[in-house]
């Protein structure tokens, strides 16, 4: 495991990076991973998501946003914390090298940050966890356009309960609804790394039984 810092132009971010880079032996993909508005990297979900992505011999890089790093719980501009996001992705792929493929994603606003960036940061695919497709009670203010704008591979794992609303089936992209669950996606997060995993297999191509690390 590594932890360090990454500064930006918005401040600095800070990242845990798992199970680290080692010489000689590349990861089989990088994830990035955030969290939400006010949340912390140490999610429910995140925290399955990280799991099955490192048995399936990727690395995964979970990510305080520079707000969240310097205490403040709404993350204001979205075009500066798109910058920054990208600055920090930037520094992980320098780090990891360009032959290693990156994914992106992240619970609710992180979902956000992750699709809209997803294009520009050279992204496979995204994880978008309890993306929000509003808010609650206005879907009038839909946010679907963003599940688009990467133009990549995606999955869409929400909760049936969710009062941020769930998305719509889209061409090219899987979606999971879990029963039971709201935006929090904390009573299994089992369920939801079940269906990245599955996901994660198909979209990389994994052959399970050569890269699970033991």
């Amino acid at each position: 495991m590594l932890e360090r810092q990454v500064d930006t132009g918005y401040g600095p971010g800070r990242v845990v990076l798992e199970p680290g880079l080692e010489a000689g032996r590349p990861p089989a993909f990088l994830l990035a991973l955030t969290h939400g508005s006010g949340g912390e990297v140490d999610a429910p979900d995140l925290i399955a998501v990280r799991d099955v992505a490192i048995r399936l011999g990727g690395a995964v890089a979970r990510i305080t946003q520079p707000y969240r790093v310097r205490g403040a719980r709404a993350p204001g501009s979205a075009v500066a914390q798109d910058a920054a996001w990208l600055e920090i992705v930037a520094a992980l792929r320098e780090m990891a090298g360009d032959q290693v493929p990156l994914l992106q994603g992240g619970r609710s606003n992180g979902a956000r940050v992750a699709c809209r960036t997803a294009g520009a940061a050279g992204a496979l695919g995204v994880i978008a966890l309890a993306f929000p497709l509003h808010p609650p009670g206005r879907p009038d203010r839909s946010r679907a356009p963003e599940l688009r704008l990467g133009g990549v591979k995606l999955l869409m794992v929400s909760g049936a309960r969710d009062p941020f609303g769930v998305p719509s089936r889209m061409r090219g992209a899987r979606l999971v609804v879990l029963p039971g669950e709201t935006h929090a996606l904390s009573r299994n997060p089992a369920a939801v790394g079940a269906a990245v995993a599955k996901w994660l297999r198909h979209v990389m191509s994994l052959d399970t039984a050569a890269t699970v690390r033991g």
